[in-house]
């Protein structure tokens, strides 16, 4: 970074003044028709403001060679002004030492710039010969020391006018004038490094790898461009539109630079400021082609035009090309940053494309498709978050990719992965995530994050919606289950009584008034016996046992009379393998509600059940805890185990019952893996503390 802010300070004011010094010079002390600006201002200008322009934002070799090369022109373009104006130092002994600055000053743009060419555009070249070519680019920097101490006269500019070939040179060293002619053509004329630097150049955007090629592709063809320019100027030298055509050349180079910097971060500028830098430097250079095409008929017009006319013609030209500049600077702001008016436009309109939405899904497909339009995005996709905190496989919503893009992208954006994200927060939950893929022109800036951001809180409500609307038809469609499975283990078991009292105690009852109906009939007649009638009470009380079976099948009298721990522990030795109650005290003497007693009741007796006819197990076990208004059931055992299973995943059977009994209450369940074989069944029903319990309703009634 020093090292750039010492370049500026140091060729920032040299060329300057040069520029200075010329424009003075030739457009008001020695102002003729032949004045020689348009070189300066409309070719050399433009590069100089670029260099020093890039100075400011980026320390890469390449930065300092483009604002060498463009302060070497214009130090050249001083020189030969001062030459000009001033051709009695010619005979100067001195002048074949001064004349080494103008050839020194032309070599050095020269070699800058093919080096810059050559190593674009982070100053890297991939190959061996490449890194030796480009030191070989450096070899006309030693036209003047070689031309002074090599050639008997003075070898002068080719651009300065003047013919050396009459001047002395007396610095000449005579052992070395054999080596002269291998100079001139060598070093002097400089197409062997133009030829060398322009080979590697091309064999980087042919041949090289695919990505080097992408990067060097546009700079090659401006170069060519500009060559092709240069060498019909050299051939026709006074036909202004090549002239022209040179110029348009010069400038091209730098907007070359600039598509660099923001497609592939030329001149090492990281890509977070690329966006920023590059649309500084096309307000900067945009404003200084404008100023250069407005004085450009005055300038190449100087002769034919008088002073009105000039200043009339230069007046309506920039009135004209007002537009113009204005045009050019939106378009590389929504090259840059995007559609700022779309953007807008996509934020009023969000709403009323979220309001139109029909059906859940619809509105978030609606809202990646405003995201990918508004931010140019290649795709969109939008994932909620399930229950627990974690992002959904599948996306919900999705914007596919409808535009090609600078890089390939696979065709299903599901499983690419994201370049830019924003959540979707409700609060301190996060209710989902939007998920960008690459932009279509150029990387998404600050202010295009920025409004990611703002999307994402506008549309968390509308997501917020979505996922209850999802919830409540999900609880729904669970409700209208369970009710249907209520009622149809209502009708089951409806149906098992009819089948028990028909088939069991109606048989009994019948058979009872039957043998009544006998006795009576023999007590009338005298030959009724007391072991008859015996036999009739020992069938009165098979029925009375029978009953009371039946109705403890519906409701214990144990549950009723002793709690829910007793009912529990009442059907231990009747379990067919070993099983163990745990509860505490607290809970043996506590009396709950009817409600939670007789799920918790029939909970147990259901897991035991399944247990017993399925689990293949040893042993089991029930646990029964109050733990923070909650009565906490764990009913365990060894046997094959089933696994984790979702409450909401079991439509039928067993685990169906206990839910539907439990969901009733408001509790949960849960099934898990037990440790370390079998399987365990929590349940949490919520005791409610304010209502009487069955004990102390039986003490009020006491």
């Amino acid at each position: 970074m020093q090292r750039r802010w010492v370049c500026l300070a140091t060729l920032g004011p040299i060329g300057v003044a040069a520029l200075c010094y010329v424009v003075v010079v030739r457009g008001f002390l020695e102002a003729d028709v032949d004045h020689g600006l348009a070189w300066p201002l409309l070719g050399v200008l433009p590069l100089f403001v670029f260099g020093m322009w890039l100075l400011t934002v980026s320390s890469s070799r390449i930065a300092v060679l483009v604002a060498l090369a463009a302060t070497a022109m214009l130090v050249g373009s001083a020189y030969e002004t001062f030459l000009q104006r001033n051709l009695e130092i010619v005979a100067e002994p001195w002048f074949p030492i001064f004349n080494v600055i103008g050839l020194t000053a032309d070599a050095t743009a020269t070699s800058a710039f093919l080096v810059v060419f050559a190593t674009f555009p982070d100053g890297v070249v991939e190959r061996r010969w490449q890194r030796v070519a480009v030191v070989f680019l450096w070899t006309p920097m030693l036209t003047g020391p070689l031309t002074l101490l090599t050639t008997s006269h003075v070898v002068m500019s080719p651009y300065a006018g003047i013919s050396g070939e009459g001047i002395p040179n007396p610095y000449v060293v005579p052992w070395l004038e054999w080596a002269a002619p291998a100079v001139h053509l060598l070093v002097f004329q400089a197409w062997p490094a133009v030829a060398l630097g322009l080979a590697v150049l091309a064999s980087r955007a042919i041949f090289g790898a695919p990505e080097v090629r992408a990067r060097t592709r546009v700079m090659a063809l401006t170069v060519a461009g500009a060559i092709v320019a240069f060498a019909l100027w050299t051939l026709l030298p006074d036909i202004e539109a090549i002239a022209l055509l040179v110029y348009a050349a010069l400038i091209a180079v730098p907007i070359a630079a600039i598509h660099g910097i923001l497609r592939s971060g030329a001149f090492d500028i990281a890509p977070g400021d690329r966006g920023r830098f590059v649309a500084r430097s096309s307000n900067l250079l945009i404003t200084v082609v404008y100023a250069a095409a407005v004085a450009t008929p005055a300038i190449l017009l100087a002769g034919p035009l008088r002073v009105v006319a000039a200043v009339l013609v230069t007046t309506i030209l920039a009135v004209c090309l007002l537009p113009l500049r204005t045009w050019m600077q939106r378009w590389i702001l929504r090259a840059v940053f995007g559609d700022r008016d779309r953007q807008l436009a996509m934020l009023s309109e969000l709403g009323a494309r979220l309001e139109q939405a029909g059906e859940p899904r619809d509105l978030l497909t609606r809202l990646a498709e405003a995201v990918r339009e508004g931010l140019g995005a290649s795709w969109v996709r939008i994932r909620l978050a399930t229950p627990g905190g974690a992002l959904a496989e599948a996306p919900v919503g999705t914007s596919p990719q409808v535009e090609p893009v600078e890089t390939p992208l696979p065709v299903d954006p599901v499983e690419t992965e994201p370049v830019e994200t924003a959540d979707l927060m409700r609060g301190d939950e996060r209710l989902g995530r939007i998920e960008l893929g690459p932009r279509r022109r150029g990387e998404y800036s600050d202010a295009e994050r920025t409004l990611l951001r703002t999307i994402a809180g506008q549309a968390a409500a509308s997501v917020a919606n979505v996922r209850l609307t999802e919830q409540l038809a999900e609880q729904l469609d669970e409700l209208t289950a369970s009710r249907e499975r209520l009622v149809a283990a209502q009708d089951d078991e409806r149906r098992r009584l009819e089948r028990d009292l028909h088939d069991g105690i109606q048989q009994d009852v019948v058979a009872q008034i039957a043998g009544l109906r006998l006795a009576r009939n023999r007590l009338q007649r005298g030959e009724l016996t007391p072991d008859e009638l015996a036999e009739l009470q020992d069938q009165a009380r098979e029925t009375l046992t029978d009953l009371r079976e039946l109705a403890r099948g519906i409701h214990p009298p144990v549950l009723s009379d002793n709690g829910l721990v007793a009912a529990v522990e009442s059907g231990v030795a009747r379990y067919p393998i070993p099983l163990t109650v745990e509860a505490d005290d607290d809970v043996r003497a506590e009396r709950f509600s009817d409600e939670v007693e007789t799920t918790a009741y029939y909970v147990v007796r259901e897991a035991l059940a399944n247990t017993a006819k399925h689990a293949n197990a040893t042993r089991a076990s029930v646990g029964l805890a109050r733990d923070d208004g909650h009565l906490r059931i764990a009913i365990s055992d060894d046997g094959c185990g089933m696994g984790a299973v979702a409450p909401a995943s079991v439509s039928s059977g067993g685990l169906a019952n206990i839910r539907d009994r439990v969901a009733a209450l408001r509790g949960t369940m849960r099934v898990s893996p037990g440790e370390p074989t079998g399987t365990t069944l929590l349940v949490d029903l919520p005791v409610d503390e304010g209502a009487p319990t069955r004990g102390a309703e039986v003490a009020a009634g006491g």
